[in-house]
């Protein structure tokens, strides 16, 4: 009987020696957004459009506004792991959008932003140079999720890199 069980014993070890050592957090196969996300700040946004271009190739994702909001008020019931917390939002004024660029490189890169008004007439266009970086949403010692990168537009038209 013992001939027969012995390789399954020993596939259990071979498991066993294998799995993550007790106090150590694994690599989850999470992963990350790869693109540019954008803020406006500017009061009379209501759309936006985004060209990125490197090595020649250039991408018009699409690029779609939606209202911002912040965490104003929080409330926990205690600290024990079996407590809750709870927390009210209100819109800040602002917009943001991602634009999704999978073939994204973690490279400097050109990109025309164009924000437009409800009429479509244009608030901002400008053009900025961004270095995408990579993100690791598992934390460092995990694999890359993929690069990433920002912008900022502020209620004055001013365009900055985040």
């Amino acid at each position: 009987m013992w001939r027969r069980i012995w390789p399954l014993g020993a596939l259990l070890l071979a498991t066993g020696c294998g799995l993550v050592e007790a106090g150590s957090a694994g690599c989850t196969l999470i992963g990350a957004a790869v693109g540019v996300s954008v803020d406006v700040e500017h009061p009379d946004a209501a759309s936006a459009t985004i060209e990125v271009c490197w090595d020649g190739t250039c991408a018009t994702p699409l690029l779609e506004l939606y209202p911002s909001s912040r965490a104003v008020e929080t409330t926990c019931t205690g600290t024990a792991p079996e407590d809750s917390c709870g927390a009210r939002s209100e819109p800040t004024g602002g917009k943001h959008g991602f634009a999704g660029l999978p073939r994204l490189p973690a490279k400097p890169v050109a990109v025309t932003l164009r924000v437009l008004d409800q009429s479509g007439s244009s608030l901002v266009d400008r053009n900025i140079t961004l270095t995408p970086e990579m993100v690791y949403p598992n934390g460092p010692n995990c694999p890359a999720g993929g690069p990433q990168a920002g912008i900022s537009v502020g209620a004055d038209g001013s365009v900055t890199e985040r």
